[in-house]
C-alpha cells in the first residue's frame, strides 16, 4: 500500500532534515587567545615607541567586549585605562572604528551618547582574523586622538600574523636545519641564516667599526664566535635617520656605556636600545638572534 511505503520515506526525510538543522545550530569560530592579545599590545607599544608617544593605555577585549589584556605605558594618566577599555568594547560590539561614532555625533546625532557601554571617542579598532571580528583594541593617552588611533591600528594589523590550527590552538612552528657548510659560507660574507615571522638568525661578520643602530622592534641576542670589539649601548644616536620601517641609523652614539666583548661572550640588546660597534678587532664573527618584540608580546 502506498501509505505504508511513504511513511518510512517521510520519516527518513524528517530525520535527515532534523539532522541538517541540528548541525547548523553549532558553528566553529576563531577566538582570540591571551597570547594573541599580548602580541597585539606589543605591536601597539612598538608603534608608540617609534612615534615617540608621550604615553598610552592599550586594551584588548574579546568578541563579547570582555577585557583580555591591558598595558599602561609609563606616565599615562590613570583614567586612560577605563577609556581605552571603553573604546575597545565599543569597536567590537558595534563592529566599527570608534572614530565613526565620534564623527556621527559631531554631525548632530547627539542622541547616540545615551547608549550604554558606549565610548564614541577616536582610538578603538575592531580586530579581524580571516574576515571575522574576534575582538577589539582601544588606546587612550597618546599625544592626540589621531595618535591613539594610529597605535590601535598598528595593534589590530598585527592580527594578520596570528596563526592557529583547526582546533584554534597556536600552530607548531616548523623545525629548521642548516648544514655546517651553509653556515660557514654565510659567516664568510656576513649573511642572514634564517628569517621567519617572530625571529631571525644572522651569521654576522664585521671587519671594521659600524654605524649606530636602533631596532625599534627587534631585540638582538649576540654570541661571539671569534674576534673582539667595543660595543657602546644606550645614550643617544648622533644624526639619527629612519632608513627603513622600525630601523634607525646614525653616525655614532653620544654617551652610552662601553663594553668589550670577545669570543664566548653573550650580550642582549633590548629593542629600542641604541648600539654601536665603535671598534672592531677583525674579523669579528658572531651569531645574532633577532627576536621581534611584536610577535609574541615579549618586551
Amino acid at each position: 500500500m502506498k501509505p505504508s511505503f511513504l511513511r518510512p520515506l517521510s520519516l527518513v526525510a524528517a530525520l535527515a532534515l532534523a539532522a541538517g538543522t541540528a548541525s547548523a545550530q553549532v558553528v566553529e569560530k576563531k577566538a582570540l587567545t591571551l597570547a594573541g592579545a599580548k602580541k597585539l599590545i606589543a605591536a601597539a607599544e612598538a608603534e608608540a615607541k617609534r612615534l615617540n608617544a608621550p604615553g598610552g593605555v592599550i586594551a584588548v577585549v574579546d568578541d563579547g567586549g570582555n577585557l583580555m589584556a591591558l598595558e599602561r605605558l609609563d606616565d599615562t594618566f590613570a583614567a586612560g585605562a577605563k577609556i581605552s577599555i571603553g573604546k575597545a568594547r565599543t569597536a567590537v560590539l558595534f563592529k566599527k572604528p570608534t572614530k565613526a561614532f565620534e564623527d556621527i555625533i559631531k554631525n548632530g546625532r547627539t542622541a547616540m551618547v545615551a547608549l550604554e557601554d558606549f565610548t564614541p571617542l577616536q582610538g578603538g579598532i575592531p580586530i579581524e582574523v580571516d574576515g571575522k571580528i574576534v575582538g577589539g583594541i582601544g588606546v587612550s593617552g597618546a599625544a592626540s586622538a589621531a595618535q591613539d588611533e594610529e597605535l590601535a591600528i598598528a595593534g589590530a594589523n598585527a592580527a594578520k600574523t596570528l596563526t592557529s590550527d583547526s582546533t584554534g590552538r597556536i600552530a607548531p612552528a616548523k623545525v629548521s636545519y642548516l648544514a655546517g657548510n651553509s653556515v660557514a659560507a654565510a659567516f664568510a660574507k656576513g649573511q642572514p641564516l634564517l628569517e621567519v615571522d617572530g625571529y631571525k638568525v644572522h651569521a654576522s661578520r664585521r671587519d671594521s667599526a659600524g654605524v649606530a643602530e636602533v631596532h625599534v622592534r627587534d631585540t638582538d641576542i649576540l654570541y661571539v664566535l671569534d674576534g673582539s670589539a667595543t660595543l657602546v649601548t644606550g645614550g643617544s644616536v648622533v644624526d639619527g635617520k629612519t632608513v627603513a620601517t622600525d630601523e634607525i641609523r646614525g653616525t655614532s652614539i653620544q654617551g652610552g656605556e662601553k663594553q668589550r666583548i670577545a669570543k664566548g661572550d653573550v650580550m642582549v640588546v633590548p629593542h629600542g636600545t641604541p648600539h654601536w660597534f665603535q671598534e672592531v678587532s677583525a674579523p669579528l664573527l658572531y651569531y645574532v638572534v633577532k627576536v621581534d618584540s611584536c610577535a609574541g608580546g615579549t618586551n
